[in-house]
C-alpha cells in the first residue's frame, strides 16, 4: 500500500524531490549498527516505528521519503573483524547484505537503505568539517587515552571494558563510550578496572593530540534550536527530558577524532592519520545516504521552509540527535533542515531481560522469519506468553473474527444447504436508506469520531495510540453485528440487513487501510479478499475526501462489486508452538549454537550405541563395569518453581482479623469450586477497600497454617521494597481465568500436592523470587506468566517476593 520505492526490495522508481505546496516529510530511522544481525529490538525500537509513520504519510498523500542504512566505520566494527578473522570491509559486506535481507522479510518500505562506507559519506562529512574550521568551532587538544602495550595501539571506546563510574549503578561490562545499564556516556578513562577487550590486560594512560567540537560556544544556538522546535515538534517527554539532562550538566568540548584505520579520514595535516569519531560522522549518514538516493539531496536537507523532518530512535541515541548533531549543522552556518519531530522508543526487553546484539540476547530478525509470526505486535516488554495474548485475542478474535464473519456471510450462496437460506452471491447488495437507518447512522458517527483520533494520534507520532484506536474500529465492527442481529434480519428485514452488511464490508476496507501502516501484508490479503485490483491502494487523502467518508462507510465500496473467496487472516498460537519458541530462543545466539552442536554430538553417540550387535542381529547395550554400577538412589524431584502450586485467585470478601490488628482474613477463589480462607499480614501496607474483588497470585500448596485461630489455607504473594517499608499485591493480568496455574516457561512439572516444610522447598526457591525493573514479578529471571501476559507489581523493582 503506499507510494513504496524500496531500497530492500521492489522495483527501483524515480527518486521523489520536494513539491511546493504539499506536505514534504523526510524521516530517518537510527542507523543500525552493522556488526551483528538486527533484533526486534532495533527492528521495533526505530526501523519499524519510522516504516508505520512512513507508510502513514503516504496514506494521507504526503510526499515522503524514507532514508535508512547501516552504520559501518568505528571500533565495533574492527573489533567484529578481529574476532571474525577479516578486514572491516569484508565484515560491512557481509552484515550489511543480512541487514537488507531481513528487512526486506520484514516488508519495510525505505525508499533507500543504504550504507556509511561510500565515496558520498567522504565527501559529504569532510565538507561539514571544513566549514566547522572556516567557522572557527573547533579546537585541538591533547588528550588522556588508554593505550594497550600487549595490541600495541591506542583504544577506542568500544575496545574498553570496565565498572561504570556513576554512583548506584556499578555495572562491570561499561563500554568505553557508554554504560549499557544506566545510559550515562563516559570516557574510557573514566571506567574503573578498565581492560582491553581485545587481549583482556589492563591498559595505561597516554597523552594524544585530538580535535573537539566547542559545544559551550554553541550553546546560545543550540537552546534558541531546541527551545522552538521540542513545542513545535511536539518532542516526547523522554526525549525532552534526556536533552535538558545534557544541558543541566553543562556542555563540553566533544572529542571528533580517533586513533583509528576505520573511518572518514580527517582532512587536516596535523591529523592525517586519524579519522572521524562515529557520533559525528554517523548522523551526517542520513545526508549521504539520501545523496546516494538523488544527486538534488539539497533539496531535502537544506530546504527547512518547505520540509519537515522526524526522526525514529532508542532512548539511548537521544543527545546524539538533540544535542551533537544539530549543534553540527549550526556550527557550518548554513540553511540545513533541522529535525522537526523525534519519536523515541523504550528498550524492548525480552522475557525480562535487555535486547542486546553485543550479547546476543533476544529473537533476532533472521529468527523472527522462522517464526512466521505477524510482526506487527509489540510491547516495551517482550514475552512469548504476551505475543501469544495479543495474536490470539486482538488479531484472531476481534479483526480476524469481523472481517471473516462479514465477508463469509457475503460469499454465502443461499440457494446452497450449507448456507441456511441466506447469503449474497460475493455480491456487495445496495444500501438504501443506511443514512437514516437508526443503529448504522449512530456506528457511521462513531466510526467517524474514532478516525478523527486516529489521524490526531498519528499526526504526533503516538503509533501505540492509533494503533489501539483502529482495532478499537474493529470492535466496535463487532459490536455493530452483534447488536444488528443480521443472520435474524436476513430473513425478518432484508433491506435492513442489507444496509448492515454494505456498511460493514465499507468497515473492512477502512481497516483495511487504516492499519496498512502497521500490517501491510495484512491490508493486502484483505484487499484480495475484497477482488480489489492491486493498483487501487487504501488512501485516507483529504483531497479524495476519504476522511468524510468514514462517517458513512456504507460509501466505501460499490453496490454489485463481486468480493473474492474470504479465508482466514490469523491462525491461533498455541502454548506448545509457544513453548517450542521459547526454548529454541533461549539464551544468547552463541548459546543456542552450543546447544544445537551439542545435542547433534549426544545423537551421534547414542546411534553409535544402538548400532553395537550381539552377532545374531540383535542390539545389545554396552555392559557397565562393577565399579560403574551404582546403586539407585530414592527419586527426589529437584527443588525448582515447579513444585509451587501458584494460582490466579480472585479475592472475594476481606476483613480485619477478629484478634490481630496486622491481619486480614480473606475469602479467596481459586477455582476450586469452593473459596479459601487465607491470613495476611498486610494492614499495615494496603488499605482493606484494595483489598476487596482483586486478582492476585496465590501459593496453594503450603501447608495449612492457624493462626491466631483461624487456619489459613494458602498465601497470598506480595513484594516488598528492600528497606521493607513499601508492599505492593502480585497482579495478573485482569482478562486471565481464575484458577489458571501461573508457569514458568522452562520450568515443567506437577506441583506437590503439600509442600513438606522438612525440606524447606518454599524456603529454597523463595529467595529467587522478585520484582525486575519493568515491575514484572520472576522466578530467577523467568516471569511469572500466564495465558494473559505476565503479573506485575504497582512501583516496586528489585523487590522480593514472599
Amino acid at each position: 500500500m503506499g507510494d513504496v520505492s524500496s531500497g530492500s526490495g521492489g522495483d527501483r522508481k524515480l527518486p521523489k524531490l520536494p513539491i511546493p505546496g504539499k506536505r514534504n516529510i523526510l524521516i530517518t530511522s537510527a542507523l543500525p549498527y552493522v556488526n551483528n544481525v538486527p533484533h526486534l529490538g532495533n527492528i521495533i525500537g526505530c526501523v519499524l516505528s519510522a516504516d508505520v509513520f512512513a507508510r502513514y504519510c503516504r496514506l494521507r498523500g504526503y510526499n515522503a521519503i524514507y532514508i535508512c542504512g547501516t552504520d559501518e566505520y568505528g571500533t565495533a566494527t574492527e573489533t567484529k573483524a578481529l574476532e571474525e578473522n577479516c578486514t572491516p570491509q569484508e565484515i560491512c559486506d557481509k552484515y550489511h547484505a543480512i541487514h537488507k535481507d531481513v528487512y526486506k522479510w520484514f516488508n519495510i518500505s525505505f525508499d533507500i537503505f543504504g550504507r556509511t562506507s561510500t565515496p558520498q559519506q567522504t565527501e559529504v562529512c569532510q565538507a561539514i568539517f571544513k566549514k566547522l574550521v572556516e567557522n572557527n568551532w573547533l579546537s585541538e587538544n591533547t588528550m588522556q587515552q588508554l593505550y594497550c602495550d600487549t595490541c600495541k595501539r591506542f583504544l577506542a571506546d568500544r575496545l574498553v571494558e570496565g565498572t561504570c563510574p556513576t554512583q548506584g549503578c556499578n555495572y562491570d561490562s561499561a563500554r568505553g563510550d557508554q554504560c549499557e545499564n544506566c545510559g550515562k556516556l563516559l570516557n574510557p578513562t573514566e571506567l574503573l578496572d578498565p581492560r582491553c577487550k581485545v587481549c583482556q590486560n589492563a591498559p595505561r594512560i597516554r597523552d594524544t593530540n585530538h580535535l573537539f567540537l566547542e559545544l559551550p560556544l554553541l550553546k546560545d544556538k543550540l537552546e534558541e534550536y531546541i527551545n522552538h522546535m521540542s513545542v513545535a515538534g511536539s518532542w516526547s517527554q523522554n526525549a525532552i527530558q534526556a536533552t535538558h539532562a545534557w544541558l543541566k550538566e553543562g556542555l563540553k568540548a566533544r572529542c571528533i577524532t580517533r586513533d583509528l584505520k576505520w573511518g572518514v579520514p580527517v582532512p587536516h595535516d596535523k591529523f592525517k592519520d586519524k579519522v572521524f569519531y562515529v557520533w559525528f560522522d554517523a548522523p551526517i549518514g542520513y545526508v549521504s545516504i539520501t545523496s546516494c538516493l538523488t544527486t538534488k539531496w539539497e533539496k531535502w536537507w537544506k530546504n527547512p521552509e518547505n520540509v519537515e523532518l522526524y526522526q525514529f530512535m532508542g532512548k539511548d541515541n537521544v543527545p546524539f540527535h538533540t544535542v551533537m548533531f544539530p549543534s553540527t549543522l549550526l556550527g557550518t552556518g548554513e540553511n540545513w533542515t533541522m529535525m522537526k519531530t523525534i519519536s523515541v522508543t523504550e528498550y524492548l526487553n525480552y522475557e525480562s531481560g535487555k535486547f542486546s546484539k553485543s550479547k546476543g540476547i533476544g529473537v533476532f530478525g533472521n529468527d523472527a522469519k522462522d517464526t512466521k509470526i505477524p510482526v506487527e505486535v509489540s510491547d516495551t516488554l517482550f514475552t512469548w506468553a504476551d505475543l501469544q495474548a495479543k495474536l490470539n485475542s486482538e488479531l484472531l478474535n476481534n479483526l480476524g473474527n469481523f472481517i471473516n464473519r462479514v465477508l463469509s456471510f457475503i460469499a454465502k450462496d443461499p440457494a446452497l444447504e450449507d448456507s441456511k437460506g441466506v447469503g449474497y452471491h460475493s455480491i456487495i447488495p445496495e444500501a438504501p436508506g443506511a443514512e437514516s437507518h437508526p443503529l448504522t447512522k449512530t456506528f457511521g458517527e462513531k466510526v467517524g469520531e474514532y478516525v478523527e483520533q486516529y489521524l490526531e494520534a498519528m499526526e504526533k507520532v503516538k503509533l501505540k495510540l492509533g494503533l489501539k484506536i483502529a482495532m478499537s474500529i474493529s470492535g466496535e465492527g463487532n459490536a455493530y453485528l452483534q447488536e444488528s442481529k443480521f443472520w435474524k434480519l436476513y430473513k425478518e428485514d432484508y433491506p435492513s440487513c442489507s444496509v448492515v452488511m454494505k456498511t460493514s464490508v465499507g468497515l473492512v476496507y477502512l481497516l483495511a487501510c487504516l492499519l496498512e501502516p502497521f500490517m501491510p501484508s495484512f491490508s493486502l490479503e484483505v484487499l484480495k479478499q475484497l477482488n480489489l485490483p492491486p493498483e487501487i491502494q487504501g488512501s485516507l487523502s483529504e483531497e479524495k475526501r476519504d476522511i468524510e467518508k468514514a462517517k458513512r462507510p456504507w460509501e466505501f465500496l460499490p453496490a454489485g462489486h463481486k468480493i473474492g473467496a474470504p479465508e482466514p487472516l490469523f491462525k491461533e498460537l498455541k502454548d506448545e508452538e509457544v513453548e517450542i519458541f521459547r526454548l529454541k530462543f533461549a539464551g544468547s545466539q552463541a548459546d543456542r549454537v552450543l546447544k544445537a552442536e551439542a545435542e547433534a554430538k549426544e545423537l551421534a553417540e547414542k546411534l553409535k550405541e544402538t548400532e553395537v550387535s550381539d552377532g545374531r542381529g540383535k542390539r545389545q547395550r554396552p555392559t557397565k563395569s562393577a565399579a560403574e554400577v551404582k546403586p539407585k538412589a530414592s527419586a527426589e524431584a529437584e527443588i525448582s518453581i515447579s513444585r509451587l502450586d501458584i494460582r490466579v485467585g480472585l479475592i472475594t470478601r476481606a476483613q480485619k482479623h477478629p484478634d490481630a490488628d496486622s491481619l486480614y482474613v480473606e475469602e479467596i477463589d481459586v477455582g476450586e469450586g469452593q473459596l479459601r480462607t487465607v491470613v495476611s499480614g498486610l494492614v499495615k501496607y494496603i488499605p482493606l477497600e484494595d483489598m476487596q474483588n482483586r486478582k492476585v497470585c496465590v501459593l496453594c500448596n503450603l501447608k495449612p497454617a492457624t493462626m491466631r485461630g483461624i487456619k489459613s489455607q494458602a498465601m497470598v504473594l506480595a513484594a516488598s521494597s528492600s528497606d521493607h517499608t513499601k508492599v505492593e499485591l502480585v497482579e495478573p493480568p485482569q482478562s486471565v481465568p481464575v484458577g489458571e496455574r501461573v508457569t514458568f516457561p522452562g520450568f515443567k512439572g506437577d506441583p506437590d500436592v503439600v509442600l513438606n516444610p522438612k525440606k524447606k522447598v518454599w524456603e529454597t526457591v523463595q529467595v529467587h523470587l522478585h520484582t525486575d525493573k519493568e515491575l514484572v514479578a520472576c522466578y530467577k529471571d523467568v516471569p511469572f506468566t500466564t495465558s494473559a501476559g505476565v503479573c506485575k507489581v504497582s512501583s516496586i523493582s528489585d523487590g522480593s517476593i514472599r
